[in-house]
């Protein structure tokens, strides 16, 4: 019988290859990668050391095949009849998020949804570290929201780049998001993460990640309507 160091030194992932395929990875297969982090460091902090694909299905709502052909995208992770080792499978998807690169984050807009955002621990436990503020409210410059400084938005080229900032959190009003963005261009930011409700568009290599919030509640209005009508119908 193997123990487990054997079992997962059999396991041979060509990193090269890896690399390659990142670039052919579906949006789909993407939008799941942040749910397995999630479900691994619970199954962590339940202490537990494996788990099989039928496992991870029941908690994820995903089929087994599906978790199977998303973590294959990647160089598989497990062996055929122990399953997944959950430290080193947690390890590897925040390899692949990039939790530990080590960006730097700031928000600009320090009203009640850029306050709410700096005081979560979402950053620090995926590895991002919010550096800075901004903001054009003058009786909010120069203050400081737990350890973070608010700056002022004139000075977004400059604070940028003496802090090495890597994305720009935009919680300001969206009339403002397009003109805000076009100036992040001229810094060295890799990505925008926009909840100003204002589908940007740039010529420039930056990613950018659009979150409507609003968007999710109709979703649920909708979903809720429907169950109300189906019952509606069901009883006449």
């Amino acid at each position: 019988m193997k123990n487990e160091k054997d079992i997962f030194d059999d396991i041979e992932i060509d990193v090269s290859a890896i690399d390659a395929e990142k670039h052919a990875v579906s949006p789909a297969v993407i939008k799941r990668l942040p749910r397995y982090f999630r479900y691994l460091r619970e199954l962590i902090r339940m202490g537990k050391t494996r788990v099989s694909s039928a496992e991870l299905s029941k908690m994820m709502n995903v089929t087994a095949s599906q978790i199977r052909q998303d973590l294959n995208c990647f160089g598989g992770f497990g062996q055929q009849g122990y399953g997944y080792n959950v430290n080193y499978l947690y390890t590897k998807i925040c390899e692949i998020l990039g939790v530990g690169c080590g960006f730097r984050a700031a928000v600009i807009g320090a009203g009640n949804l850029g306050s709410a955002l700096v005081k979560s621990p979402m950053f620090e436990k995926r590895g991002v570290d919010v550096v800075a503020m901004f903001d054009v409210d003058e009786s909010l410059v120069g203050k400081r929201l737990g350890h973070i400084r608010i700056f002022n938005v004139s000075d977004i080229e400059r604070i940028f780049e003496d802090y090495a900032i890597d994305i720009a959190i935009l919680t300001m009003p969206k009339e403002f998001a397009q003109e805000t963005a076009e100036r992040l261009t001229r810094t060295n930011i890799g990505g925008i993460w926009n909840f100003t409700g204002k589908e940007l568009k740039l010529e420039s290599d930056i990613v950018i990640e659009n979150v409507h919030i609003g968007d999710s509640l109709m979703t649920l209005c909708y979903e809720i309507a429907r169950k109300k009508d189906n019952g509606d119908s069901s009883a006449k």
